[in-house]
């Protein structure tokens, strides 16, 4: 997708866009795939956007990931465990997306957890303490994943489902949603959880494959290389274009009956791997795919089967995704290809 047709933005029915004009916006791990996406749209919107980023290595933090709107945001980079940069930061904003987390499930399970637990839960305690003592007005939107879930009991998993993650990663974003949770209903901080699954598209970290399956059978077509299917290949998963995610997200923030709710955001139209690597060559014109083993670190964490009900975010703003498979990776690779030097 080109920088002329991202610049048109995301035209959506379920909120009145004057809703986020002059709105003071908050987005931590804003230089990253879904934070830069969320702040090119807010700035189109009107918003008043500070971005704050650590820029960790490998994280997917990448000041290109803003260029269309650097001249129009304020970043600031540190990180969401510094009490005195949160404390500051959070003063004034109206709107807060928590983003920022390590999210790469299988570097806790080959290293350390620990990261994830810092990241992730201190992170997360450190910026709700700055929200509580120097602006309890503020909203949260935080950002977690499906994994909360680990293996499904049942398909489509709704909001309902059990939660039993499989890894540290997964068990840092429970342990953190379930803090923002009380932060809701002990401090009155109004907030709303989400789950978020397979998300992919433009400026998503293109280097390393420890997450971001999608984007990572992108660039392995378009290098014209083999695409490993693990297992059998026929393991289903919903897979959400970022434009979508981007405005279900904002759907939900821009809601005054959503807050203390917990929403998926994902696709009812799952895909299997086999499916997810013939439309990535598809798109790509390019690539191919073998059968390939799990590696013992991803079995141990493969939950099988996982698609998304989304019946409740239908119900509750109307919201569901729009983009099909094949177009969403074709935009993909349309970005790719014209500005794969900042990705590659």
């Amino acid at each position: 997708m080109s920088a002329k047709l991202r610049e048109n933005g995301i035209v959506s029915k379920l909120y009145d866009p004057e809703s986020f004009k002059g709105l003071a916006v908050l987005i931590t791990g804003g230089m990253g795939f879904l934070g830069s996406s969320l702040a090119i749209e807010l700035v189109r919107l009107g918003a008043k956007v500070t971005i704050v980023d650590s820029m960790i290595s490998f994280y997917g933090g990448n000041p290109f990931n803003i260029a269309p709107i650097a001249d129009k945001v304020t970043v600031n980079y540190c990180d969401i465990r510094d009490h005195n940069a949160m404390n500051y930061l959070v003063r004034d904003q109206q709107l807060i997306l928590h983003l920022a987390g390590q999210v790469d499930h299988v570097l806790s399970l080959l290293q350390t957890p620990y990261e994830d637990i810092d990241i992730n839960v201190k992170g997360t305690a450190v910026l709700l303490e700055a929200c509580r003592h120097q602006n309890p007005s503020a909203r949260i939107v935080y950002t977690g994943t499906r994994g909360q879930y680990g293996k499904p009991a049942r398909l489509p998993v709704a909001e309902d489902a059990p939660t039993m993650p499989l890894g540290i990663y997964e068990i840092t974003n429970l342990a953190a949603e379930k803090m923002v949770e009380a932060y809701h209903l002990t401090f009155g901080i109004q907030s709303i959880p989400l789950r978020i699954t397979n998300v992919y598209g433009p400026r998503g970290q293109m280097r390393h494959s420890r997450y971001g399956v999608a984007n990572w059978f992108i660039r392995l077509a378009m290098d014209n290389e083999i695409i490993p299917v693990f297992g059998d290949g026929t393991i289903l998963r919903d897979f959400l274009y970022v434009d979508d995610c981007v405005e279900a997200i904002l759907a939900c923030a821009a809601s005054d009956n959503c807050w203390g709710e917990i929403f998926n955001i994902g696709t009812d139209q799952p895909a299997n791997f086999i499916e997810l690597a013939e439309a990535v060559i598809r798109a790509a014109g390019c690539g191919k795919w073998e059968l390939a083993p799990f590696t013992p670190e991803r079995k141990a964490q493969e939950p099988g089967d996982f698609y998304s009900d989304i019946t409740k975010i239908g119900q509750y703003l109307g919201w569901r995704p729009t983009t099909g498979l094949d177009d969403g990776l074709k935009r993909t690779i349309d970005y790719y290809r014209q500005f794969r030097q900042h990705y590659w």
